[in-house]
Parts: structure tokens; C-alpha cells; sequence
């Protein structure tokens, strides 16, 4: 477990202690642990002096904000109207089948883990993922099951 209250410390001294500071300061923390625990959120929510369930409110509102512990490569796929009408269902199929898991798990070993999500914003090259922060478009199942079996050898 990381020292979350040295961090949050940190992140409020760089982003200020008022209200407008909380996304920012929990955007650090995911950025530098990939989730955010209780106690981060707690900790959060004393430096801003605000209650821990406005800051849970906040972190579990929000797709990119994780609360729970997810694998090291995380899949979102965009389930849009556009990306569901250009096969996106498809694509899932193709993941889940290869990964064996389904949308909202993680493979065994916390390789991956699949979410379906709102926008990603490539909607003009539907179907569309994102793997962390690397955006794939125009999917088939034949270039997503490429682009997973490289993720499985790095």
C-alpha cells in the first residue's frame, strides 16, 4: 500500500485545498497508483474539508476515476449508438473470448481488464477502444485480437 496522505498532501499543495482542487488531486492519485482506495478518498476529503461520501461521489461518478483495483492494461470499449452500430459487439465477443472475462472483470492474473464506458470521442472511426490511455479505432475482430496478443507478450 502507498502513503496516500503524503501524496494527497502533496497533490493539495500543488492544486490548492478549495473544492475546485478535488479532481485534480484525485487524477494524481490515480495517475500515480491507478486507483483510489478509501483511505485516499478519506484523506481527500480531510485536506479539502469535505465529507468522504461527496469525494466517493465524485471518484465513483466518474469512468476514468477507478475505485477498485483493475489489471494493468484496462480495455474500455466505447458502447455509443455509433460504436454499437458499426460492431462493437463483435469486438467484446472477440475480447471476452480471448480473455475469458466479461465486461466489469479482470483476467486472474490483473493482466486486463474489460469495461464498457461512455464516448471515448473516436466515434467518427467506430468501433472504438481505448487500452489505458492508447486509443484503437475502425476495429474488426481480426485487428483487435492482434493488438491483444501483442498486449499478452509485453
Amino acid at each position: 500500500m502507498y502513503q496516500v496522505g503524503n501524496l494527497v498532501k502533496e497533490l493539495s499543495a500543488k492544486h490548492g485545498h478549495q473544492r475546485e482542487s478535488l479532481m485534480p488531486i484525485l487524477q494524481g492519485i490515480v495517475q500515480k497508483h491507478s486507483y483510489l482506495t478509501d483511505e485516499a478518498m478519506v484523506e481527500v476529503a480531510k485536506e479539502l474539508d469535505m465529507s468522504a461520501a461527496e469525494v466517493y461521489g465524485t471518484a465513483s461518478f466518474y469512468t476514468f476515476l477507478d475505485t477498485q483495483v483493475r489489471g494493468k492494461y484496462v480495455i474500455r470499449v466505447c458502447k455509443t449508438i455509433t460504436c454499437s452500430m458499426k460492431g462493437k459487439s463483435d469486438i467484446v465477443h472477440t475480447i471476452e473470448d480471448m480473455l475469458r472475462i466479461k465486461p466489469g472483470e479482470t483476467t486472474p492474473d490483473e493482466m486486463f481488464t474489460l469495461l464498457e464506458t461512455n464516448c471515448i470521442g473516436w466515434c467518427h472511426k467506430a468501433p472504438a477502444i481505448l487500452i489505458n490511455e492508447m486509443p484503437y479505432t475502425e476495429l474488426t475482430p481480426e485487428k483487435i485480437s492482434e493488438i491483444i496478443k501483442d498486449y499478452m507478450q509485453k
